[in-house]
């Protein structure tokens, strides 16, 4: 009599994928290539992430956990974040600070990995990890590039997309400071053609004046100029540079027609 083959043990799945070179997987494909059923995939899995053997990123979607990394509880997010956004559907790039840290503008650390994508999506809690997605209107058109990874490759922001996305989300990623800090450190990866470029897909000029005053005061005039010249054919209007922030003063900026309603000051 022909014995049939039990199915695999999760854990041997998993053990698989890793040695592979694969740090991700989801519930379905485990299903069906073990061949089991839904609720017994459910319990092994709850074992497994007891273990701190796999994380949940989402429900339905598993990281890997190498052992060097289960003190963390995950590895890194650039392990699997594209994995990640294939799982939701969803076009994404690595950007603000989290970009801006690839580019070698380190001084500072951001605190969460930030993604920006076409629609609304809650922040993920992966181990240490947390990941925080920001919903761009014609995301498309941003410039990104391929980065390699430890695990494949992610898309990222180029240094001057990075420049005015810091600049469009200043709110949400700290303060003018910290900004002025990173672009600081951004504009020697800054092309001046490339971000005339990057400026011409800007929804808004007053993001890009900003940039070009934040830049020309705080990083190089060597990468504004091109910036500055195309703007001058635009018709702008004066902007605070603190929008949210209602103008005290008349003091403006002529070459970028920004009204100088905060004093901005880089660390060290």
């Amino acid at each position: 009599m022909r014995r049939i083959a039990e199915p695999r043990a999760v854990s041997d799945f998993v053990d698989e994928l890793q040695s592979s070179g694969r740090y991700t997987f989801h519930k379905e494909q485990a299903i069906a290539a073990l061949g089991v059923s839904e609720i017994a995939f459910v319990k092994s899995a709850r074992r497994l992430a007891a273990k701190k053997r796999i994380v949940a990123a989402r429900r339905g979607f598993y990281v890997i956990v190498p052992v060097e990394y289960r003190d963390a509880g995950s590895p890194p997010a650039s392990w699997f974040v594209d994995d990640l956004m294939k799982f939701h559907s969803r076009p994404y790039y690595v950007g603000l600070l989290s970009a801006a840290a690839l580019h070698g503008a380190a001084h500072q650390q951001p605190q969460e990995f930030q993604v920006v994508t076409d629609t609304r999506l809650r922040s993920a809690t992966v181990g240490r990890n947390r990941i925080r997605f920001f919903l761009k209107w014609r995301f498309a058109e941003t410039p990104t590039t391929e980065v390699k990874t430890e695990t494949g490759t992610m898309r990222v922001s180029t240094p001057e997309a990075t420049a005015l996305d810091l600049v469009r989300y200043v709110g949400r990623v700290g303060h003018l400071g910290n900004v002025a800090t990173v672009l600081a450190e951004l504009s020697e990866r800054i092309n001046a053609s490339d971000l005339v470029k990057a400026a011409q897909t800007e929804v808004e000029l007053s993001v890009v004046q900003r940039v070009g005053f934040l830049l020309d005061r705080f990083g190089s005039a060597r990468v504004t100029e091109p910036l500055a010249q195309w703007l001058a054919t635009m018709r702008l209007r004066p902007v605070p540079l603190r929008p949210e922030q209602k103008p005290k003063t008349n003091e403006k900026d002529a070459r970028w027609q920004i009204v100088l309603n905060e004093r901005v000051e880089v660390d060290q």
